[in-house]
């Protein structure tokens, strides 16, 4: 494929993407799931940080056996990975689990210790970021978990739009969903949540970088807390 047409094809996701933002921005997650499905088939997945199955749940419903992209960074808590394992075992779908290029031990050999503390900018780019980018490579278009409750960065996501830095379609399909939307989906359809969540944490990331939220926090207040940090990378 040449140059040009691969930015013919680029072009053509981007308008796709951002007309289907318009057009089901008051759609149901299962209906934007449902177009996402259709549209892509097998070149789309859902990626999903086992802090909920939310997402991976619905996305079942939508096409059976949909692929889960999971980033096992090497630091999750233990209740991350039995979340991922218990995901796999219950439900209609496929888990993919990426890796980074280096264990934990060889990061620490080449870069010393606890990364994460000194720059965790670096450990989140080697760690989750790249790692991404190539288990994507094989599809047009990702599901996330994202929501526009969750903090200020994340206010304006839309329910369909155009990932410029992967050139993919990116479906965000519970973006207008509050924490009570969450919690009744939970509720009505028995789905798999990380346990860490009964646990005082209000989102779930690697477990050095990860604390309990204090009284009157947003749900994202505990990661990377007390370092301006509010994002690893994946989403900006």
């Amino acid at each position: 494929m040449t140059t040009a047409q691969v930015t013919s094809e680029a072009e053509e996701l981007k308008a796709l993407a951002e007309q289907a933002g318009r057009d089901l921005e008051d759609a149901s997650a299962l209906e934007i799931l449902r177009w996402a499905t259709e549209t892509f088939g097998k070149k789309f997945c859902v990626t999903s940080s086992m802090e909920d199955a939310v997402v991976a749940h619905l996305a079942s419903r939508a096409l059976p056996g949909v692929d889960v992209v999971f980033l096992d960074t090497g630091y999750h808590f233990e209740e991350t990975i039995g979340t991922r394992d218990a995901v796999e075992a219950v439900m209609d779908v496929n888990v993919i689990t990426l890796t980074p290029r280096q264990t934990v031990a060889e990061q620490d050999a080449e870069f010393g210790p606890k990364l994460h503390d000194r720059n965790p900018d670096l450990c989140c780019a080697m760690r989750k970021v790249k790692p991404l980018e190539e288990g994507l490579t094989r599809y047009a278009a990702w599901a996330t978990g994202l929501r526009r409750d969750e903090s200020p960065t994340r206010a304006n996501t839309p329910v369909v739009g155009w990932d410029e830095k992967r050139q993919k379609v990116k479906v965000s399909p519970i973006a207008r969903w509050t924490q009570d939307d969450v919690d009744a989906y939970v509720a009505e359809h028995g789905v798999l949540t990380n346990p860490l969540l009964m646990d005082g944490y209000g989102s779930v990331g690697c477990a050095p970088c990860t604390r309990r939220l204090l009284e009157g926090e947003d749900a994202r207040a505990g990661r990377w807390a007390g370092s301006g940090k509010t994002e690893c990378g994946i989403h900006g």
